[in-house]
């Protein structure tokens, strides 16, 4: 009999879902989009791989061979191009060779790098876009970005400064600018300059060539002919590798960074499908506490807990395979879209390849076995249903507070998280600590967090009422709807935990990477203030001082801002040379500021000191202690102002009142003036230094270097910081949306649910639109619950990860981001209510007194 037992077990289940469909669509949607971000990720990896290849390739397709010297060996030169050229099946072969040069005539330091490129042909990496290609000597041609930096056209003049022939100095080369090109298979960093390669080793005074790109003819390029044997044989000692493996190392270096980007992002698409899994798992619970009639009668004419729980099981996994399906074709399909689309926006991206059957395969069962995860525990719980519930109305879920045993693995995951978050704590580094292990520390706050997300998980149904008692009040006084809203959500706390906690774990995510991003940018900008506090730095030739007047005339150029000068001395304390400078603080570069760890960095009141953190640390003082230097044999006792949660700028240990440094017996001349450009552009620094360069007329003046270019890498670091913080939010805020379907499914379920409820109360007199408010306040309930309860998780350990990442990083909380992300969560949530809650408006007053179906 087991065979029509189980024939009829899983023909009932089939029968069911043919029946109610909208069923199938609840349970399967939050799984249709764990499979869609799974495949929409690898058609992304796809999508950004090939863009990246095709634009940033450094060897053009046209390539056949490369030549390049044997290890140790010296460049090619002229004589091994020309038996290059002459090898059978060789249609065509250039010199590449790579080198740079400073530019002259400017008080700051300007750098070119020079690349050789044949200019035109299927060999060409460049594509000119104005005036012509260099052919003679003495000219050159310039990309986009050195036309843009150093102000180029066709007929401008730069001069190169080379080492001399002699070793010994430098040598002036003017060349003409003949052209602007624009690279196409290039990948050089930086402003650069191009010319043929005997050109560029004029330029240079080298005489080979790092490497020899060869096209071969096809029609002479058989195995018999092995053009690269012949060339083996033409130039012993070299490397000759087919132009394919070559590009093939080009795109793996080349994609590099986006397999890193992407490696993370992957790390964070387990979070989202873990999410889609707890709300399928929700969805599931609900949906068989729905269907407990029909269970029951299927106990009733015997079947077994066991065939009843595998047919459950079965279902389950039928509904993952076709959303998972579904999913990944709607991902493909989104994936063909995206590079016409961008292209309507001025983004050049690449189409994918095609689509990755093994992938799609892969993420169809994947989202299959997910949806066995999600229905064991609910097809368990419902399997085991009473035959005398047959004889009763669907129940309602009405999920106790959580049993024993849960509360028990509850409170041992939270103890758990507390310990591990505890030793973190305590091993905190101290600043100057260059043995901390922070891949160790950083992994152990991970696994806290993971147990406090259990601990949630499981105390879910146990946190919901207390939290909403007091999150609620405010709605208990604003009518019917809002007391019954708050009553509707407490009534269930099992469901409520099931979907808040989703919310909760997306909430947790994005805020934490938002805290962590503003404390970072914090410290990147501190990092700035220090490392790179003005465009210009100018400072004697010879240890000294300036003229005084420098800083005055400079501050008379509008082309320059923010000129300042200060003094730096060297003094004493416990024995130990130390810098101290009368530098203000608060007169680093506009928009870039300094912070303190413990004090204030406002003005400085005389005989005080702001103190750097490795001082501070070893003298183990903050703000508000006492400090001696000794200055020319003097001790000078000063008060603790501040101190600074890394180094000071320019090398400064203490800080102090330019009146004070004088007192000490400094000269009132100042050692470093910094001045910044007026104007934020290439331009606009182009006509700083020409201000600089006019203002500096005497050796006695002082030298100058420019430090926009460590500015520049600071910023750069911030934007990749930047784009990597948006990428890793973009792909948490699925999560959220995961939430939000589970928010939608839950609300649509119940209300089919409740209907009785809604019926009731309609014919106690209570609108539809006081009903639709009810419902979609519920819903609204669960962001806020959610967003609570993430926040209150989230904020602490954002603290923890960055003392951890960086300890000197001041703890900023971008309290109004925060505010947004849960008002706009709240919102989301509330209308995600609102079809659901438009049903359950519609419910006739009639449905109170008729059989629940």
């Amino acid at each position: 009999m087991r065979g029509p037992w189980r024939a009829t077990v899983l023909g009932s289940q089939v029968a069911e879902l043919l029946r109610r469909p909208g069923r199938f669509a609840a349970t399967g949607l939050s799984l249709l989009i764990a499979a869609f971000v799974v495949f929409g990720a690898v058609t992304a990896q796809q999508i950004i791989t090939a863009t990246v290849v095709d634009r940033f390739r450094g060897t053009p397709e046209a390539v056949s061979l490369v030549v390049t010297p044997g290890d140790g060996g010296e460049d090619i030169g002229e004589a091994g191009l020309r038996a290059i050229r002459g090898t059978p099946g060789v249609a065509e072969a250039v010199g590449r060779l790579d080198g740079g040069a400073p530019l002259d005539g400017s008080a700051v330091e300007r750098y070119l790098e020079l690349s050789a490129d044949p200019g035109t042909g299927a060999l060409s990496g460049v594509r000119l876009t104005e005036g012509a290609y260099p052919s003679g000597p003495g000219r050159l041609a310039v990309d986009t970005e050195a036309a843009r930096a150093y102000d180029l056209a066709p007929g401008s003049s730069l001069t190169l400064l080379q080492p001399a022939s002699d070793g010994e100095g430098t040598r002036r080369v003017t060349v003409e600018v003949s052209g602007i090109v624009r690279g196409t298979t290039t990948t050089a960093a930086g402003p650069t300059g191009y010319a043929p390669g005997p050109r560029l080793q004029e330029l240079l005074g080298v005489s080979g060539y790092s490497r020899i790109d060869v096209r071969t003819d096809p029609a002479s390029s058989s195995a018999s002919a092995d053009p690269a044997g012949r060339i083996r044989q033409a130039v012993p000692g070299a490397l000759v590798r087919s132009g394919d493996e070559v590009r093939e190392e080009e795109a793996d270096a080349a994609v590099a960074d986006a397999k890193d980007i992407l490696e993370l992002v992957t790390v964070f698409l387990g979070v989202a499908v873990g999410a889609a899994v707890l709300v399928a798992t929700s969805t599931f619970r609900i949906v068989f506490t729905r269907r407990v009639r029909q269970l029951a009668l299927l106990r009733a004419i015997g079947a077994t807990p066991r065939r009843l729980a595998a047919a459950l099981v079965v279902e389950g996994a039928v509904v993952g395979l076709l959303a998972g399906a579904a999913g990944v074709l709607a991902a493909w399909g989104c994936g063909q879209l995206v590079p016409p689309v961008a292209g309507r926006f001025g983004h050049d991206l690449s189409a994918p390849s095609g689509m990755p059957l093994t992938e799609a395969v892969l993420t169809v069962l994947g989202t299959g076995v997910l949806a066995v995860l999600a229905v064991l525990a609910p097809s368990l719980s419902a399997s085991r249903v009473s035959p005398l519930q047959a004889l009763r109305s669907a129940a309602s879920e009405q999920g106790a507070a959580g049993g024993t045993v849960r509360t028990l693995l509850g409170l041992l995951c939270a103890a758990g998280a507390a310990l591990l978050a505890w030793q973190q704590y305590d091993g905190l580094p101290q600043p100057g600590d260059a043995e901390y292990d922070r891949f160790t520390a950083l992994t152990g706050v991970v696994l806290s967090g993971a147990l406090a997300f259990l601990a949630l998980i499981a105390l879910g149904p146990v946190l919901v009422r207390p939290v909403l008692a007091a999150v609620a009040v405010p709605l208990r006084r604003t009518g019917a709807a809002g007391r019954l809203a708050v009553a509707g959500v407490g009534g269930a706390p099992g469901r409520a935990a099931s979907v808040s906690v989703v919310v909760a774990l997306g909430v947790c995510l994005v805020g934490s990477t938002l805290t962590c991003l503003a404390s970072l940018n914090a410290y990147e900008r501190y990092r700035q203030a220090v490392e790179s506090p003005a465009d210009f730095h100018l400072y004697p030739r010879d240890a000294g001082t300036l003229d005084r007047s420098l800083a005055a005339d400079l501050a008379a150029h509008p082309e320059l801002a923010g000129v300042t000068a200060f003094r730096t001395a060297e003094a004493v304390e416990d024995s130990r040379g130390v810098t101290v400078s009368d530098l203000d603080l608060g007169a680093v570069r506009s928009g870039v500021g300094l912070s303190a760890r413990t004090g204030s960095l406002g003005r400085l009141a005389p005989a005080h000191v702001v103190v750097d953190a490795d001082h501070a640390h070893r003298l183990g003082v903050r703000a508000g202690d006492r400090v001696t230097l000794e200055f020319e044999g003097r001790p000078v006792r000063l008060t603790v102002a501040a101190t600074l949660p890394g180094a000071g700028p320019y090398g400064g240990n203490f800080f102090v009142p330019a009146a004070d440094l004088t007192r000490m017996g400094a000269d009132p001349a100042p050692t470093t003036v910094t001045a910044d450009a007026a104007e934020d552009s290439a331009e606009g620094r182009i006509r700083a230094q020409r201000a600089i360069t006019d203002t500096l007329t005497g050796p006695e003046r002082g030298d100058g270097r420019v430090i926009a270019e460590d500015s520049g890498a600071v910023a750069g670091q911030s934007d990749d910081l930047r784009t990597m913080a948006t990428t890793v939010i973009m792909v948490l805020g699925l999560t959220v949306l995961v939430a939000v379907v589970g928010v939608a499914t839950t609300a649509s379920l119940t209300v089919v649910e409740r209907k009785r409820e809604f019926g009731l109360l309609r014919a106690l007199g209570l609108g539809g639109a006081a009903v639709h408010r009810m419902v979609t306040v519920e819903c609204a309930l669960y962001g806020v619950l959610g967003g609570v309860l993430g926040l209150a998780l989230g904020v602490p350990y954002s603290w923890l990860v960055v003392r951890v990442a960086e300890t000197s990083a001041p703890f900023s909380l971008p309290a109004g981001e925060l505010a947004a992300v849960f008002t706009t969560l709240v919102l989301v949530t509330a209308a995600a209510g609102t079809l659901p809650a438009l049903r359950a408006s519609r419910t006739s007053p009639t449905v109170a007194v008729a059989q629940a179906e």
